[in-house]
């Protein structure tokens, strides 16, 4: 399993408030470039909140839908994949408040279950996840700093690089 991880800032925001903003898929689109489309089926505080997905990955779209558990207690929303182009697709989105400010902890493991391929897809999977999350979050809280050892992550989300 490929795992991917992020951490990003959030400046002068609470954990709370950040946690649904985050959660609010249908934004993703007009964030991040690689998302194509999302439509949210259910979200907080329903108890079954799903999501589907498209984002663009290589010439094609990658698709999933996933089941979403939002914990506001534990500041965590929890996701796996329930169908689509995965084998196995699941993660965290993990929020600490840190004085006036949030750390933003996403992390995610995936599987296409294709190991023959799995040195030519999972980097290209790597790269669209971790640049949709970094747009996202820095496109929702502009003031907010990326902070990973990727010089293509870091800094403000000018510096991510699409493909779409």
């Amino acid at each position: 399993m490929r795992q991917v991880s992020l951490e990003v800032l959030v400046r002068a925001e609470q954990a709370t408030d950040v946690l649904l903003a985050v959660g609010r898929w249908e934004r993703f689109p007009e964030l991040a470039p690689h998302v194509e489309s999302t439509i949210v089926h259910a979200t907080h505080p329903d108890p079954d909140c799903s999501s589907s997905w498209e984002l663009h990955f290589r010439s094609g779209l990658l698709r999933w839908t996933e089941r979403d558990e939002f914990d506001l207690g534990a500041l965590e929303i929890r996701f796996e994949q329930t169908d689509g182009d995965f084998d196995s697709f699941q993660g965290t989105w993990k929020l600490t408040q840190l004085g006036a400010d949030v750390a933003v902890s996403f992390t995610a493991e995936f599987d296409f279950g294709i190991p023959s391929l799995e040195g030519i897809l999972d980097p290209i999977a790597e790269r669209v996840i971790r640049e949709t999350v970094a747009w996202s979050v820095t496109g929702m809280y502009p003031g907010s700093e990326v902070l990973d050892d990727d010089p293509g992550l870091a800094g403000a989300p000018a510096e991510v690089t699409t493909t779409a």
